[in-house]
């Protein structure tokens, strides 16, 4: 089970890993904190002081269409906003 999804790079995001040295990553709907914090860890070589979850809710929308009414809905995702040690940095534009 792969728990880091891909990290997550908004404004709010990264103006939040400058000022208080957290950073964002959408993990595995089915992951916990104790899981998020060793596989960063192990991913990035940092030390982490603290996780946060949050789970958001999939988003629903109605269509009308020639077809009649269509219902749809995006998939759950959940969050993680990870506190790193003071002096500790991710570059997470060294890859590309």
């Amino acid at each position: 089970m792969n728990i880091l999804i891909k990290p997550i790079i908004t404004e709010k995001a990264t103006n939040d890993s400058e000022l208080n040295n957290r950073y964002t990553f959408q993990v595995n709907v089915k992951s916990n904190k104790v899981e998020i914090k060793k596989a960063v860890e192990k991913a990035y070589g940092v030390s982490v002081e603290k996780v946060r979850t949050i789970n958001v809710r999939p988003d629903r929308n109605t269509r009308h269409t020639k077809a009649g009414i269509q219902h749809g809905k995006t998939n759950a995702v959940k969050k993680a906003i990870v506190q790193l040690a003071e002096g500790e940095s991710i570059d997470l534009y060294a890859n590309m």
